[in-house]
């Protein structure tokens, strides 16, 4: 997709750099060959390497796929303690050697913890450039939508993921509209059934992933991509007017949100630079839940910075 120009446009010439553990050299090099093989004319060199420096020298784009899963029988401290130290490497490289006005996005889990330790680690990369990949649960809530009122994808817009990627983040509807013949209309108002908007709807989204996983014993695969795709496309070339996307971003206290964590808010992009949208009306029922996925969001940032000492 990023050698197509899905990520970057039809006319954007790239050079990808590709890093993967040693034991996985081998298959990275297959993965260079295809590239090669593959002859994409925006294709301008391929670094497919298991160093990180040489990974991280003079890029302007850094999509962060790599982590460490959860195993049965692991503790969340566990995780976390892996991800941290990998993180922490990772963050170091992207520090001394990335381009000055480098863009991250961070898309293992725990994703957006994982994004506040970069962002620990790499002080001179700006608050602003680091983000972490929400976007696939912003565009499942979309197919789910449009799946519902059997409408297309792209009629459907401004739904919004609030806080974490996991299973408390909050897949919101109050301000997403759909283009109907008749003009854009309210898509509580279209579903008009409050009950699965407020309770299948949310959890179908919220454990999306996971109904992959058991469907084909693999985590997703291509929607990630193409979200990941997504989310630099919009940060680095904006958004439509009058359309916002979900992104996990630095907080600044907005909605009442503690600032300093790495929390999905609805935003709109321009000139390369995201801004929360303001002013959104939240009502009760949302507020529990944004303060829940906060809540969980503050948990894990504890946990993570206990792994530093």
């Amino acid at each position: 997709m990023i050698a197509r120009g899905v990520m970057l446009g039809p006319d954007q010439p790239v050079i990808l750099h590709m890093l993967d553990i040693p034991p996985a050299a081998e298959s990275l090099n297959g993965v260079k060959m295809e590239l090669v093989d593959a002859a994409f004319p925006l294709l301008k060199g391929v670094v497919a390497t298991t160093d990180v420096v040489e990974a991280c020298t003079g890029v302007n784009i850094a999509v962060m796929v790599g982590g460490f899963p959860r195993k049965e029988g692991m503790e969340r401290k566990d995780v976390m303690s892996k991800n941290v130290s990998i993180y922490k490497s990772q963050a170091s490289a992207l520090e001394k050697h990335a381009a000055a006005n480098c863009k991250v996005l961070v898309v293992a889990n725990p994703a957006n913890t994982n994004a506040l330790i970069l962002k620990e680690f790499a002080p001179s990369i700006p608050e602003k450039n680091i983000s972490c990949l929400t976007r696939l649960d912003h565009n499942r809530a979309l197919g789910q939508i449009s799946e519902r009122l059997n409408v297309q994808v792209s009629d459907v817009k401004n739904v919004i993921i609030w806080g974490n990627h996991s299973s408390t983040q909050y897949p919101d509807v109050n301000h997403a509209t759909v283009r109907t013949p008749a003009g854009e209309k309210a898509v509580r108002e279209l579903v008009a059934d409050d009950a699965w908007l407020n309770g299948e709807f949310i959890t179908t989204v919220q454990q999306r992933g996971a109904a992959i996983i058991k469907a084909r014993k693999l985590s997703s695969a291509l929607s990630a991509a193409s979200a990941a795709c997504d989310h630099i496309r919009d940060w680095v070339l904006g958004t439509p007017e009058g359309t916002w996307v979900s992104m996990g971003v630095y907080s600044d206290g907005s909605y009442n949100v503690p600032a300093g964590l790495i929390y999905s808010f609805p935003v709109y992009c321009q000139n390369g630079e995201w801004k929360i949208v303001q002013g959104l009306s939240i009502d009760e029922f949302s507020r529990k839940k944004l303060d829940l996925t906060a809540e969980e969001l503050s948990e894990e940032k504890a946990l993570a910075y206990s792994c530093l000492s």
